[in-house]
């Protein structure tokens, strides 16, 4: 199904929602409440269904939470929603918080003398509650797991999502479901621990090889697991959403449950079991007799993709960088003609994916920014923010597939005429953080946060910055953002051969224009040099050409510029025999040595 364009929950319809909220607040005694963007698996996304804090606030970012208070509603939100947040909400009856510079604990001290708050122990990680409670020790003011009051006032709240699980073939995942429960049972067994209780939607999806469709672009299945130190797992789920295929490929150490025994199973485990405080919901450890905090057992393994995953991405990424390059030569041809949209460009790009009879769907929601839009770090255009791309404008396209061999997320900004000098400067310093990252060298053991600082320093030196991380993980026909790893100055997690992340630095000068660039990469063991120390670098999976006419070449380094002329002649080797005539002309001239 093509991407659609309505409008999502209206910043008019949050002040009445909010009233009626703040009226269950009253009945249940409770001063506050928290409404996070979260369901009870934890993912990063939800359904329709789950999406309660867009449905109270207007917002519909990917990340953020609502402290409601008697006076005040905080809608905390990090840094790529700093400008989106003031276009979704009421301005007069919900107050942005940035986040996580503002922590909700303090923040609630300063709005809340005494009273009890409510959450919803299903919807929030033991970590997230166990922070908000330390900060308010000593207070008057207390948290208490409660009910879910949203669901009390939502009368037309979708049902729960009953979409069907599949198989995802062994061949595309490197290694059997089988094999995966032994491994992981023998390090629970290694440390002394009966199970482990996995929540995480693409966990479970990625341990089992089944894919499944509960979450909007995301091949992920809903459901609950219990791995057992023996390697047997026991599976909760909707069995309307299984159907024989699908249980004969679990086999026999995979049994079956309705949800409703999740509980039960919980409350009858034995012995330590794991649960991850990051990413469990607290009803989960609540309910267990000796719970030992450890990591999810599969995100690690899940995040280093063996030899099988990275061939299927690097496919999925040549099919559609092919894809990619089709649309921008459209784009090219189409501009100087004039009345082209927003949506218009997301429904071309769409096509020339689905024309390459391998999309099983979009990634996410096409990020298309004409201009000023282009400065909403995860502007979504509808109906009515429909914006005309006007000569002289910037375009920034952010995009991705998700294919049966591999999940694809690319960015490109474009040019649309004569943007000008300023935004040329700008566009060659968000490059050269590009470059930066792509050519890197690191000693084995250090962290995102440790390269994040080379995709920021030409920009530094101009005295600019951009508000979110430079790089998210990725999984392999899973989620297209993914945990642990990442490139962010706050990530500790070392990186390690396989892992897929994004690298995508930017510049946003909110109400002008928006720049992104954006390759994946896979982290491998470099080769060797010099004194042959243990060092890792990066592989570039994302082929597409940058735009020569927003570089300034002058400002580029030899090394810089070598780097550039290698990577379009990488390009133009890899996908001439996927292109179209018209489209290799094309890209023969984007892709031109500086």
């Amino acid at each position: 199904m093509f991407q659609t364009f309505d409008s999502p929950a209206s910043a008019a319809q949050g002040p009445a929602r909010l009233a009626q909220l703040r009226a269950e607040l009253t009945k249940a005694g409770l001063a506050g409440y928290l409404i996070p963007r979260a369901d009870a698996h934890q993912g990063e996304y939800v359904a329709s269904r789950d999406d309660r804090l867009q449905w109270v606030t207007g917002f519909t970012g990917s990340a953020g939470f609502c402290v409601v208070l008697p006076q005040v509603a905080g809608v905390f939100i990090d840094g790529r929603y700093r400008t989106q947040v003031k276009l979704q909400v009421d301005l007069a009856h919900f107050t942005p918080v940035p986040w996580p510079e503002t922590k909700a604990g303090p923040w609630i001290l300063d709005h809340l003398q005494a009273g009890v708050i409510g959450f919803d122990p299903w919807l929030h990680t033991a970590d997230e509650i166990e922070k908000i409670q330390t900060a308010l020790q000593g207070s008057n003011v207390t948290l208490r797991a409660t009910d879910n009051l949203v669901d009390n006032i939502w009368p037309d709240q979708p049902a729960a999502p009953q979409g069907k699980v599949f198989v995802h073939p062994d061949t595309l995942a490197g290694e059997t479901a089988a094999g995966k429960r032994a491994r992981l049972a023998a390090d629970l067994q290694a440390a002394g621990q009966e199970a482990a209780v996995v929540t995480l939607p693409d966990s479970i999806c990625w341990l089992l090889n089944i894919r499944g469709a509960d979450v909007p672009k995301n091949p992920v299945v809903q459901a609950f697991a219990i791995l057992s130190h023996t390697g047997a797992v026991d599976l909760f789920i909707d069995p309307a959403k299984v159907n024989a295929d699908v249980v004969a490929h679990l086999g026999a150490g995979v049994h079956l449950h309705a949800p409703s025994a999740f509980i039960p199973a919980l409350k009858a485990l034995k012995g330590s079991v794991r649960v991850d405080k990051t990413t469990a919901p607290l009803a989960v450890s609540d309910l267990i007799a000796q719970t030992v905090w450890g990591d999810d057992p599969c995100r690690l393994p899940k995040a280093c993709k063996n030899a099988g995953e990275i061939a299927g991405m690097r496919e999925a990424h040549l099919r559609d960088g092919a894809a990619v390059v089709e649309f921008l030569a459209w784009l090219d041809a189409q501009t100087p003609k004039g009345g082209l949209t927003e949506i218009a460009v997301v429904q071309a790009l769409e096509g020339f994916r689905r024309a390459t009879n391998a999309l099983h769907d979009i990634s996410f929601d096409t990020i298309c920014g004409a201009g000023p839009n282009g400065a909403i770090m995860h502007y979504r255009v509808t109906d009515e923010s429909n914006r005309a791309i006007g000569q002289n404008d910037l375009l920034l396209v952010d995009s991705g597939g998700q294919y049966r061999d591999g999940t694809t997320d690319i960015t490109r900004t474009i040019a649309v005429g004569d943007p000008g000098e300023e935004a040329r400067a700008c566009y060659t310093r968000v490059l050269q953080g590009v470059i930066a990252i792509s050519r890197a060298r690191w000693p084995r053991g250090l962290a995102g946060r440790d390269l994040d600082p080379l995709a920021r320093q030409a920009l530094w030196m101009a005295g600019q910055d951009f508000n979110h991380g430079t790089g998210h993980g990725v999984g392999a026909f899973l989620s297209v953002h993914e945990g642990p790893q990442r490139l962010s100055r706050i990530s500790e997690v070392p990186l390690e051969p396989g892992m897929i992340l994004s690298n995508e630095p930017g510049y946003y000068r909110e109400g002008a224009f928006g720049i992104r660039l954006e390759n994946l990469i896979v982290v491998q063991v470099a080769e060797p040099m010099g004194d042959h120390r243990d060092q890792l670098s990066f592989e570039t999976l994302t082929f597409a050409p940058f735009d020569r006419r927003l570089i300034q070449k002058a400002e580029l380094s030899a090394g810089e510029r070598a780097w550039l002329n290698a990577y379009h002649a990488q390009v133009l080797a890899h996908l001439t025999p996927r292109l179209s005539a018209f489209a290799l002309a094309w890209a023969r001239q984007a892709c031109e040595a500086l």
